[in-house]
């Protein structure tokens, strides 16, 4: 565990004052509020401290009450995850603090990988694997969104993919062609869906085939309308 630090003798310690969870170090912040964030020689700061010493419930004052950067790092480019030793000090960095465990150090380590490299603190290398493996999973299970707000380039069924450029559609209030239109826009989405779910469909082949597809269907919807509108003569 990390020794605390020193300061300037004027001003009491912060980094003992966390350390020790004294009850003189929120008076102290509230009275200096930059303290918080304040870091020493060696980048160490009162996160590492009250994590490294296992002080949970100043950890999540720190960041409710003063708003401290959650991935503050050291002089090895460390967060405080990478010298707390409980598993509980890690749940709170990263539930109640927002630390993020994907941060990697000066020597390119995770903080799981350089714990568990260490071997002292297996537990908290576990919890930490078992955090990274479930971020993993949710990810292989959301849509990959982008920007425009569309998932894997084709978005969901209340705002269909755009056009491709030169093409518009024209939606009227006419019953029959209204009724063609949702016929073929049920008809055109599952295959998009069909077309979304293969590899290949960020590619470029994958997102021709895309365009190619609302074009067919987009002609295909201006042939049925002309059969069924009335003869005006």
């Amino acid at each position: 565990m990390p020794a605390a630090t020193s300061t300037s003798s004027a001003t009491p310690n912060p980094f003992t004052l966390a350390a020790d969870n004294s009850p003189s170090l929120l008076p102290l912040l509230r009275s200096s509020p930059s303290l918080a964030a304040s870091q020493d020689e060696h980048g160490y700061s009162l996160v590492h401290a009250a994590a490294s010493y296992n002080h949970l419930d100043l950890l999540r004052c720190l960041k409710a009450e003063f708003d401290i950067d959650p991935n503050i790092v050291d002089e090895d480019g460390e967060t405080a995850l990478f010298v707390v030793e409980t598993v509980e000090a890690a749940q709170c960095l990263i539930d109640d603090v927002s630390t993020d465990p994907r941060i990697k150090n000066a020597e390119g380590l995770t903080a799981e990988e350089k714990i568990r490299g260490e071997g002292d603190f297996v537990t908290v290398a576990d919890y930490l694997k078992e955090v990274r493996v479930r971020g993993d999973e949710d990810s292989r299970d959301k849509p990959n969104v982008k920007e425009d707000g569309t998932a894997n380039g084709v978005s969901g069924a209340e705002h269909p993919p755009p056009l491709p450029p030169g093409i518009q559609l024209r939606v009227e209030s006419h019953e029959d062609e209204q009724s063609i239109g949702e016929v073929a826009d049920l008809a055109l989405r599952r295959r998009i869906e069909e077309l979304a779910s293969r590899d290949d469909f960020q590619g470029e082949e994958g997102q021709k085939q895309l365009r190619d597809l609302i074009a067919d269907a987009v002609r295909g919807v201006s042939e049925e309308q002309r059969n069924v509108r009335p003869r005006v003569d």
